[in-house]
């Protein structure tokens, strides 16, 4: 009889202590802000012990009692205050859950089950779990600065999102056309709630875009190296060409004057020089007195060369007019 009770004792060590062991290694488990966590004792139950045979509790990393089952009764006056109220037991997984989970719940928590005998409690199982809390950040939103100018392509914009946890690793701008895509990055700015500890980011981000073509702009946010949260699009259309802002009147009749006077100057100009090329009537009186003025010269120098020969020529002058006379006399 005493070697059997020995051998039962002994059996009943080793699956402790394989118990312990497995429990060794800590899960992780995952939870959103306000929403409800989970943190697992597994307890395999071999003996099929009721509860009223057991002692069950959990505490966290800071040793404060979240929940304590007494032999099937809850025990709220040995839960710490701030968890009062906020968890719950489900027998069937030997799981406790944590409702309104906060980004200050993050940590390693454990799980204890003792059987209760006569010579006392006794610890037959432990296990630890880590809680890790997150929040989604919202959807990145795009607010332009200030629009583009008709004189310059540049665009300023910034981009936000808000109450995340933890940490986001990296935020920038992408601007996609047709034929090419282009990232550009900035200084995340980033604000923490000392009371709810979510985070607020954003960045301000300044650049050209190419004006000919259509451009759609997104803003990620990069949480993870493979978890990416895109805005919406946000498109700008190609720049239609700038019309030509209409001329004053002013403007156009000084045009039109300069124009007319450009124009007669270079027409008279052009008769002046047809003018010069053409002599005119003019020119040509001058001639006749210049060739006049040399043959009176000539004249006078063949009178001064031959004045015999002038005094008979002279002299035949007169006596044709005397025998004029004298024939008109004897007609009369």
């Amino acid at each position: 009889m005493g070697t059997c009770d020995s051998t039962m004792g002994l059996r009943n060590t080793l699956i402790v202590m394989a118990l312990l062991l497995s429990g060794a290694a800590s899960l992780k488990s995952h939870a959103f802000f306000n929403e409800t966590g989970e943190l697992p004792c597994h307890f395999p139950n071999t003996q099929n012990l009721s509860l009223d045979e057991l002692v069950i509790f959990w505490q966290d990393q800071n040793k404060l009692v979240l929940y304590e089952l007494f032999k099937g009764q809850e025990k709220p006056n040995n839960v710490n205050p701030k968890y009062i109220g906020r968890t719950s037991f489900d027998q069937d997984s030997w799981t406790l859950r944590l409702h309104n989970v906060q980004i200050k719940d993050t940590g390693s928590y454990q799980c204890f089950i003792h059987h209760r005998r006569s010579q006392g409690l006794v610890s037959i199982h432990q296990m630890s779990s880590d809680l890790i809390v997150l929040a989604n950040f919202s959807q990145p939103e795009i607010r332009l600065i200030a629009n583009q100018t008709e004189k310059s392509n540049i665009i300023n914009l910034t981009c936000s999102s808000i109450q995340g946890y933890p940490e986001p690793q990296r935020m920038y701008v992408s601007l996609n056309t047709t034929n090419s895509s282009s990232t550009y990055d900035a200084v995340m700015k980033k604000s923490q709630s000392n009371i709810t500890e979510l985070y607020n980011v954003s960045i301000s981000v300044s650049f050209p875009i190419p004006p000919e073509t259509n451009v759609t702009i997104f803003c990620a946010l990069q949480l993870e190296p493979t978890k990416i949260i895109l805005s919406q699009p946000y498109n700008i259309d190609a720049k239609s060409p700038v019309p030509s802002p209409p001329v004053p009147d002013h403007i156009l009749w000084i045009a039109a004057l300069l124009v007319t006077v450009v124009v007669s100057g270079m027409v008279f100009l052009t008769l002046k020089k047809r003018k010069k090329k053409q002599p005119g009537p003019s020119n040509e009186c001058e001639i006749i007195k210049v060739e006049e003025k040399e043959s009176e010269q000539t004249a006078k120098r063949v009178e001064l060369q031959e004045p015999e020969r002038s005094d008979e020529v002279q002299c035949d002058v007169n006596m044709s007019k005397t025998a004029s006379d004298n024939k008109s006399a004897t007609d009369f």
